[in-house]
């Protein structure tokens, strides 16, 4: 009833029904390589408008060859090979003018099991997002290698050296010894612990178990857990609104929220941390301030990221925390900030909506 270009062009008009909703980039093309459609984000990768690609020839219009100059489609080679073929592992190739795409396939074959490929599919993604995924591995490879190193190293030396000479020390050199294991190991256990949050959140699958969380009260434990680690109480300042909401929050995350956000303070600022909670129109907002040197307002996008370290990497911490915290925030369906304080330094402010019970 319809010719080959027409044929085409219906192929094409309900093939971009669904894939132009593809965050991927997506060509679609009979056996012979003629490209029968292709949505909005393999055009934006490849520069290529649809209707310059439609019913052309893939290596006319995509001419995507590997490192070693290879034609790609000519490798691929749809109609040879083993007829229980369907899939194609992905692997980076280049478009003439340098870009990188790393570029998947499936034949699509009638019938399904060993018949002859009818489409192909072919899925591009852009190399440059993949190589930061791959450079953010590697930093937190190596930078849980060297957090590691350190305290392992101790809690192995102090172990073998209790182990072997035992009867030779002192009950208070047994205890100081035993106390820097102990150490160690909690040192061990948070990275670990981040880790895994980190894990987490990069997939999507912080869970969030909510109760009923009065917030002042959590900053309160917090502030006492850094007074009994030695801080000196009057280095903290907390304020709090009279009529906050009742607010359900997952109590853990929260408690790690502000326990993350002041050791920032400590750790990287100066003076006073004051802790500030208020309530909002849909919620409660916190600051978390110090008297520090502050951070540039050119910094401010990235200390989100992993790996931050403020302005110093001499004062320890893997640069997981605000990461973590960000994660953690948004998981409630809030929002965190930072910027320059109204006495110096940084102020770190956080907003969560009131939120409603697991069961409602």
């Amino acid at each position: 009833m319809h010719g080959e270009d027409s044929e085409g062009r219906v192929v094409a008009s309900v093939c971009t029904i669904g894939i132009d909703d593809l965050p991927d980039g997506v060509i679609v093309t009979d056996r012979f390589g003629r490209v029968l459609a292709l949505n909005k984000a393999a055009a934006r990768l490849t520069g290529v408008p649809v209707e310059r690609a439609v019913g052309r020839h893939m290596n006319d219009v995509f001419p995507l060859r590997d490192h070693d100059g290879r034609e790609w489609w000519k490798a691929l080679d749809p109609e040879g090979g083993l007829r229980t073929r369907t899939r194609v592992p992905e692997r980076p190739l280049h478009l003439p003018g340098g870009q990188e795409l790393h570029v998947t396939a499936r034949l699509v074959r009638e019938p399904e099991r060993r018949g002859d490929v009818e489409r192909v599919t072919i899925v591009l993604r852009h190399g440059g997002a993949r190589a930061r995924l791959e450079r953010s591995r590697a930093d937190l490879v190596s930078t849980v290698a060297h957090e590691l190193r350190s305290p392992l190293t101790s809690v192995k030396g102090f172990t073998a050296t209790l182990l072997a000479k035992w009867s030779r020390f002192t009950d208070e050199q047994k205890r100081v010894m035993l106390d820097t294991i102990n150490t160690d190991a909690d040192r061990v256990t948070r990275l670990i612990t981040e880790l895994l949050d980190v894990s987490r959140i990069e997939s999507g699958r912080m869970e969030v178990h909510r109760q009923v969380v009065d917030v002042p009260a959590r900053v309160r434990r917090i502030i006492a857990g850094r007074v009994a680690a030695g801080e000196p109480e009057d280095r903290f300042r907390l304020t709090a609104g009279d009529q906050l909401p009742e607010t359900w929050l997952d109590q853990d995350k929260i408690d790690q929220i502000l326990g993350n956000l002041v050791e920032n303070a400590l750790r990287h600022g100066r003076g006073t941390v004051s802790i500030d909670v208020q309530a909002v129109d849909y919620g409660v907002a916190v600051s978390v301030r110090d008297q520090g040197e502050g951070i540039r307002p050119e910094l401010a996008t990235r200390v989100f990221r992993q790996f931050w370290r403020g302005n110093s990497r001499r004062r320890g911490g893997t640069g997981l925390g605000l990461f973590i915290v960000k994660g953690l925030v948004e998981a409630h369906g809030g929002t965190i900030t930072v910027q320059r304080a109204p006495e110096g330094g940084a102020e770190f402010r956080f907003m969560l909506p009131t939120g409603t019970p697991d069961f409602a």
